[in-house]
């Protein structure tokens, strides 16, 4: 999963030609460790569906315009807006359920 910054965020996932998942997490976080193998499997999945990830300490402005108040929260972006969120570490299938329309 490729990281996205503050300054690419608009580009790399608002205006992305496709839905893209976002991975808002922090390096000290134990939970975000958890999830991050969970969605490099989902990743290697599915070519509908880009994944990246955030990490919050480097961009606030990204992490608070979409209140993200606990890590690990994942959210898919779909036609430029937050369409699911999942928040706290959750297994694989939580995340297929969660974004089977998309998947």
């Amino acid at each position: 999963m490729r990281e996205v910054t503050d300054a690419s965020f608009e580009q790399d996932v608002l205006r992305a030609g496709k839905p893209v998942v976002v991975d808002f997490w922090a390096p000290w976080c134990g939970p975000c460790r958890a999830v991050t193998p969970v969605l490099e499997q989902l990743a290697g999945e599915t070519e509908k569906v880009e994944f990246v990830k955030l990490d919050i300490d480097e961009n606030p402005v990204s992490a608070s315009r979409y209140d993200v108040l606990s890590i690990p929260t994942v959210i898919l972006f779909s036609d430029g807006a937050a369409a699911e969120t999942l928040v706290g570490a959750r297994p694989a299938d939580a995340f297929r359920r969660a974004f089977a329309r998309y998947l």
